[in-house]
């Protein structure tokens, strides 16, 4: 799962790299795309690169609403799945089978630029302590966009949301992110062409799926735990920075 994300370089910067033209709508500020940490359930506009027009980005609501739905009410579609994640991710897995994701995975695939996203570890319990959660912030070693695989859609009048897509955790995923196994698609620079290409077949798209960025190609490391506290100012440098913790036993 991926319900916590970073996008911290100013929106002309994903222009540059990227090779796209902003486009911004629903009054959606670049400032507001531009953060530290966004917490998946406050269901943030944040900028994505879509199939339907790859030589754009543009603000999505992240939270996958089914086409089915209509925007009048995609405040209680969050709330009544909540425990399912309210469409903050997608299963690749079900990319083709779910009557949810199998329009878009042909025809509204898209590319979040991002440049890190936090997963929680489980510390094990020692004498006389608790087990308790810590975030670990994962990026690239090159300091680069991580290009994270994503589907959207559109509400049965109009409102476009986004998922990120998961698949099975590799080695380092499986051990961070130490009770769920799954990790976001993380797609190859050399791939983004392919993958917003509407002429990739159902073939193609896994195999971009499941030969995506490599572990050796990211770092990951424990960040504070005030990541997760609702009453604390998350969106700050500091919130990101390296904390040090005796109860973490893996080697990262």
């Amino acid at each position: 799962m991926c319900y916590s994300i970073e996008q911290r370089k100013p929106l002309k910067e994903l222009e540059f790299r990227f090779k796209v033209k902003a486009v911004l709508r629903n009054e959606v500020l670049a400032e507001q795309l531009q953060f530290y940490h966004s917490n998946g359930f406050a269901h943030q506009m944040v900028a994505v690169i879509p199939q339907e027009n790859p030589k754009f980005i543009t603000p999505l609501m992240w939270g996958l609403v089914p086409y089915w739905e209509s925007s009048a009410g995609y405040k209680d579609y969050y709330k009544n799945s909540i425990k399912y994640g309210s469409g903050l991710n997608a299963r690749s897995e079900k990319l083709f089978s779910s009557n949810m994701y199998m329009g878009s995975a042909m025809e509204r695939r898209c590319i979040i630029p991002l440049t890190g996203f936090h997963e929680p570890h489980h510390t094990q319990a020692k004498s006389g302590s608790k087990p308790f959660i810590v975030p670990f912030r994962f990026a690239r070693k090159d300091d680069g966009f991580m290009n994270i695989a994503g589907i959207y859609d559109f509400t049965k009048d109009g409102m476009a949301t986004f998922s990120i897509l998961t698949k099975n955790a590799t080695p380092l995923f499986s051990m961070v992110h130490n009770k769920k196994n799954s990790r976001p698609v993380i797609l190859r620079d050399k791939d983004l062409d392919k993958w917003l290409d509407n002429g990739t077949t159902r073939e193609g798209i896994q195999e971009l799926i499941d030969n995506d960025m490599p572990d050796e190609l990211l770092t990951a490391y424990p960040i504070h735990r005030d990541l997760y506290k609702t009453k604390v100012d998350t969106n700050t440098a500091e919130i990101i920075a390296k904390v040090e913790y005796d109860e973490i036993e893996i080697e990262y």
